[in-house]
């Protein structure tokens, strides 16, 4: 397959192109401590070890790689215009700016955050509508994981919430261990039958202590979720000692027991009425305990000082989506025997989150605007490229299902289909029908995972699927494909190129123009090229963040 070929499936299958962005461009906020720190710390190490990092990347590169991460879609041609006027000192500035102000920043985030605690349940409507309303509200990341934890049955968008617990409740090791994973960074789950082999942070008290928080989450038969007023937590030790099991958290801290003492009749009236609660439609009423311990662990989680699990677990979360590899790698490991790459940066950043309310849209703008999130992904020295977690090479990173889908939309309309820059309102409007049709090719696509590969039958679906042909490549006035027809062959490279690539091609990609000869042979070039669909989600091809 020649060169051309290869970029012009690009065009067919949708790896860059543009929508207009709308409203006037924010001025930027004066407050880049985050971004100083960053690189003040990761250039000190960097130094300290002899390497000299990859230096920025072209511009072109940094207006798509930051367009994805926090708008979720590929850059315009009308953003490509735009962008290359600003003056240079300022226009990544202004670029941040102006995608953190657009409802883009809201959804990418939603879907973000939906992928992180959700993954086994990625159309959960009521859950998706959670973390929107979250999100549009700024709402800080501690009340966030309180809003899961305690999963109040409201007629409000946080009722949403209580999906990650429901989808859990019926298996308690799942919900211990998911819960310490994701919004801890601890997977706890090798604790549970001895003291962690590997681990010397983690012993069975922390396993069942983590446990004994959820072990009276209590999912009725129509799916009200409420906590039993009583019961306990027992494990066997290896040397066969039966243990309650305390209250604890990961730190070690222990939240006092106040589970009333209720008299043998009453407590029996209680257990059947759970009883009832779980068989019956119409049980008569829900029990809402006082004592709640799901309720202590939010409490115990924020106030933790000491480690901060909240906070720099979701900083280190946040920093691998947007840098290719977390400060602690893997996230769910993070103990005293898998060390942070930088742990001077994680403890600043943890820190700096709490200190600001948990606002994640801080954290994300500090961590764009810095020169190492800014780096090339080529390494052109002739030493040998530096591992991953200096952080002295930008990593390439696959796109998501959502960020693709939404990608392949965007690239396939016309240029010229999309709102003005100033048309704030219609671009509301357009872009919440493009996350709309998004969600329904995103079904089509496989999540990324560490080492990912294209599936045979995702690249098949590119090859044969009548939706590709009958959808993105048709030929109608407000496709790509033909409004190139109407150009001149050079002309029609360079608007491809600008549009897919968001850049301008080299003179011999100028000068192969043979796939956009003219005639019926244009729009049949376009068309089968996407025959080679398996080249579509590659790690050297278009569809990464590099």
């Amino acid at each position: 397959m020649d060169r051309v070929t290869c970029i012009l499936l690009f065009a067919c299958f949708g790896i860059t192109s543009g929508i207009a962005l709308a409203g006037e461009s924010p001025t930027p906020v004066a407050d880049t401590g985050v971004a100083t720190t960053i690189d003040g710390l990761i250039d000190g190490r960097l130094s300290s070890a002899g390497i000299t990092p990859s230096p920025q990347a072209e511009w072109h590169n940094l207006l798509r790689r930051t367009t994805l991460d926090l708008a979720g879609r590929i850059p315009t041609r009308t953003e490509y215009d735009w962008y290359q006027q600003l003056p240079e000192e300022t226009r990544r500035a202004t670029l941040v700016d102006r995608l953190l102000s657009l409802s883009d920043f809201d959804l990418h985030l939603r879907n973000s955050l939906d992928e992180l605690l959700l993954p086994n349940k990625p159309y959960d409507g009521e859950f998706r509508e959670y973390l929107l309303w979250a999100v549009q509200q700024q709402r800080p990341w501690h009340l966030i994981f309180r809003d899961i934890l305690l999963a109040r049955d409201t007629d409000g968008p946080e009722k949403g919430a209580a999906q990650f617990l429901k989808s859990r409740a019926r298996e308690l090791d799942d919900l211990t261990n998911d819960t310490a994973v994701l919004f801890f960074g601890v997977n706890i789950s090798c604790a549970k039958c001895h003291d962690h082999p590997l681990v010397e942070d983690w012993k069975q008290d922390h396993f069942y202590g983590m446990q004994a928080f959820f072990s009276r989450t209590f999912a009725t038969r129509k799916q009200v979720l409420t906590e039993k007023p009583f019961g306990e937590v027992k494990f066997k030790t290896t040397a066969g000692e039966e243990k309650p099991a305390a209250f604890m958290f990961l730190t070690g801290d222990v939240v006092e027991d106040r589970t009333p003492n209720f008299p043998e009749d009453e407590r029996k009236q209680l257990e059947e009425q759970f009883r009832k609660l779980e068989r019956d439609e119409n049980p008569g009423y829900i029990v809402y305990p006082t004592f709640s311990p799901r309720r202590e662990l939010a409490d115990i989680a924020v106030k933790d000082d000491k480690e901060l699990f909240l906070a720099k677990n979701i900083v280190n979360r946040t920093w691998a989506r947007l840098m290719g590899i977390g400060i602690v790698d893997p996230p769910d490991q993070m103990h005293s025997g898998n060390p942070p790459s930088h742990p001077d940066l994680l403890q600043w950043l943890a820190h700096d989150l709490t200190a600001h309310s948990y606002d994640l849209k801080r954290l994300i703008r500090g961590i764009v605007l810095s020169n190492a999130y800014a780096r090339t992904s080529e390494w052109s020295s002739e030493a040998e490229s530096p591992a991953a977690a200096t952080f002295a090479v930008a990593a390439s990173r696959p796109l998501t299902p959502r960020q693709l889908a939404a990608s392949l939309l965007v690239a396939v309309r016309k240029p010229d289909q999309w709102p003005a820059m100033n048309a704030v309102d219609e671009w509301e409007r357009v872009r919440r029908d493009l996350e709309n049709q998004s969600d329904g090719w995103s079904r089509s696509f496989e999540q990324p995972t560490p080492g990912f590969q294209v599936a045979v039958d995702e690249a098949l679906f590119f090859s044969n699927n009548d939706r590709i042909q009958n959808d993105l490549l048709r030929d109608s006035g407000d496709r790509l494909i033909h409004h190139l027809k109407t150009l001149t062959d050079n002309d029609a490279v360079q608007q491809l190129w600008i549009s897919v690539l968001n850049r301008t091609p080299t003179d011999d990609e100028q000068a192969a123009t043979d796939m956009v000869a003219a005639g019926q042979r244009r729009t049949t070039g376009f068309r089968n090229a996407r025959r080679h669909g398996r080249c579509w989600r590659g790690p050297n091809f278009a569809l990464t963040i590099n």
